[in-house]
């Protein structure tokens, strides 16, 4: 990013923190105090930083995807049913499909599963746009609600537990739980994989032939037809990518975080990663800084009600803020 882009999500984070400061103060508590404690409870110590960076993962695989589908003006507002259909066929395959495989083997497909899960997510809500133009908005947020109860459907039935006393799936065996980074606690390898693809991203988008097609989409598809790009083909491709990405992030969630399946898998990564986007003006290197800061939000919402006794939901307003000015400074404007 060129140092006059930083400075729209800057002016963003300080209005949104500013008027956090005057909601503690109407709160009764102070600011000073409640936000040191909210960083404190983010990066205060090795098992809070850790926790702040496992939350990190999804936000940078969902907000690099939401990034390059934005730059295509393709508006892929479905990373979370995208995260729960990856989930969903990455457990698939660690539980029932190839449950005695070598890590070696098994790692790879269950990530490989999960992220062409996510893809064929996308891929519905592409082939509705070509096929019926269909609007990926409309689209993409039903498919949330779909993905979504599909996941609690598998839990209550072909995927629960061989005992069948709870809604969840068995334990991933360990030859598909992603490994841990040397002398880490809670960091896995998928952290590193997360922090990686931003720069594929960010190569492909400004480094590549492909993305300079992407990014001509969307900045005019009259255009880009007269300079012989497809929009439709692009826009199928942007998709299969974002969902991609997005899918990743559900096999990354269960086989480095949860180690099973279960109904309100994620606490809204998905919607949490347009956020990100936008906060990164749509650049992939951009996300992040983006994704840290609202995984530092949410790791430190705990430690914030513990010691200043705010309500941890006040975060949620603050991620509202961050939000909301992300929208009215960070957005790359657009003509006409």
């Amino acid at each position: 990013m060129r140092r006059a882009e930083l400075v729209a999500p800057v002016a963003a984070i300080l209005a949104a923190l500013a008027l956090s400061a005057l909601l503690l103060l109407l709160l009764g508590a102070n600011p000073v105090d409640a936000l040191g404690a909210l960083v404190k409870g983010a990066f205060g110590d090795r098992l809070a930083l850790e926790n702040t960076l496992v939350r990190m993962a999804p936000l940078l695989l969902i907000g690099a995807g939401i990034s390059i589908a934005f730059r295509c003006g393709v508006w892929n507002i479905g990373g979370e049913g995208q995260l729960y259909a990856g989930a969903l066929v990455a457990t698939w395959v660690a539980t029932r499909l190839l449950p005695g495989a070598e890590a070696v083997l098994l790692v790879p497909l269950v990530l490989l599963a999960g992220a062409a899960a996510g893809a064929l997510w996308g891929g519905i809500a592409a082939g509705l746009r070509v096929g019926r133009g269909v609007s990926e908005v409309l689209s993409t947020i039903l498919l949330n609600f779909i993905a979504v109860l599909g996941v609690a459907w598998a839990v209550h039935g072909p995927l629960q537990e061989l005992s069948g006393a709870y809604p969840q799936s068995d334990t991933f065996p360990a030859a598909a739980r992603l490994p841990m980074l040397p002398g880490s606690l809670r960091v896995h390898a998928g952290v590193l994989l997360a922090m990686v693809l931003p720069v594929a991203i960010w190569i492909l988008l400004f480094r590549s032939a492909a993305g300079l097609r992407l990014r001509a989409v969307g900045l005019s598809p009259e255009a880009s037809r007269y300079a012989g790009i497809y929009p439709l083909r692009e826009t199928v491709r942007v998709l299969l990518i974002s969902g991609g990405l997005a899918g990743l992030a559900g096999a990354v969630e269960v086989s480095g975080v949860t180690g099973r399946l279960f109904e309100n898998l994620s606490p809204g990564y998905g919607f949490t990663g347009i956020a990100v986007a936008l906060l990164a003006r749509l650049h992939p290197l951009g996300v992040l800084p983006a994704a840290l800061l609202f995984a530092a939000l949410a790791s430190g919402s705990g430690a914030m009600q513990r010691i200043a006794g705010v309500p941890a939901v006040t975060v949620q307003v603050i991620e509202a803020f961050v939000i909301f000015f992300s929208v009215g400074f960070a957005l790359p404007r657009r003509n006409g």
